[in-house]
């Protein structure tokens, strides 16, 4: 009796060969794993860098563009975040997300909590799009909504009473990619809110800020007493620098350009006055104002 599966029949079974590289245990994938999540977060980092280094100078209607910051400078900006409040909201997330994976590789069959949680995703999603919808009446918490949405999307994705997940590009690709959009909206919402809070903030606390005193060649342009709150004194003749200014404190400074305000600065009503460190012009930084602590 021949052998069916002899000289090359199309039912031989081919013997399977794992593929290189696949194994996650392997050097190369978890290389490619690393390199793949640190360019995200890289990514994400100078985003939200940026999105909060905008909004808190825009209160002070100064651009992004005028201020020339690196990559490096851009992520650095958004370690700001790094606070109670997002912290305690990636947490949940992480485990919403993470918790049921862990579970099941624990155990196979779900659990009451998670087969709840389940069934209540529709009305979680419908509870965020209320909220949605009640956008301005919810200000400045119009992130909780997005949020809700995105918590909601995920917990559809848990596994019912049966132990199955949901399959298929609409009931799992769709709902997670969605749910990936809103949450990054809420993170960006976050950010533009907490970098809103800090500027209102620091505008309070002029006299807080760091102090500049103007050692110039020749008489500037700026609010000097009686009217304004800018102190200047001439010096002595044949001194380089005749003119010395005082009262000023530092907003910002980048290449060389000093953003100065005066004591009793008002945001919405006073000017930013940009000085440039020349030859003709000394710039010296002094200590601001500090609060004091009751002993």
């Amino acid at each position: 009796m021949s052998n069916p599966y002899q000289d090359g029949s199309p039912h031989e079974p081919e013997a399977t060969q794992p593929v290189r590289g696949s194994d996650l245990s392997s050097p190369t994938a978890l290389l490619k794993i690393v390199i793949a999540q640190g360019t995200f977060i890289a990514a994400l980092m100078f985003y939200l860098g940026a999105m909060y280094t905008s909004t808190f100078f825009a209160y002070f209607h100064i651009s992004l563009n005028a201020l020339d910051l690196g990559f490096g400078e851009q992520v650095t900006q958004s370690l700001n975040l790094l606070r109670v409040e997002v912290l305690v909201a990636a947490g949940v997330i992480v485990l919403i997300v993470a918790g049921p994976w862990l579970q099941a590789r624990a155990r196979p069959d779900p659990s009451r909590t998670e087969v709840m949680a389940a069934r209540l995703y529709v009305p979680v999603v419908v509870a965020g799009v209320i909220l949605l919808a009640l956008w301005v009446e919810i200000q400045p918490y119009g992130w909780v909504a997005s949020l809700i949405i995105a918590v909601g999307l995920l917990m559809g994705q848990l596994r019912n009473a049966a132990g199955r997940r949901p399959e298929g590009f609409r009931r799992r690709a769709l709902p997670i990619f969605a749910a990936a959009v809103f949450l990054f909206w809420t993170l960006t919402q976050v950010t533009q809110q907490m970098a809103h809070r800090d500027a209102t903030a620091h505008a309070r606390r002029v006299v807080d800020w760091t102090g500049v005193v103007v050692l110039s060649s020749g008489p500037l342009a700026l609010p000097t007493r009686p009217k304004g709150t800018i102190t200047r004194e001439i010096l002595p003749s044949g001194v380089v620098h005749r003119y010395r200014y005082t009262g000023l404190r530092l907003l910002l400074e980048r290449n060389g350009r000093f953003h100065v305000v005066p004591l009793g600065w008002d945001v919405r009503r006073d000017p930013i006055y940009i000085i440039r460190e020349s030859d003709a012009v000394w710039i010296g930084l002094t200590p601001g104002t500090q609060p004091q602590l009751l002993g």
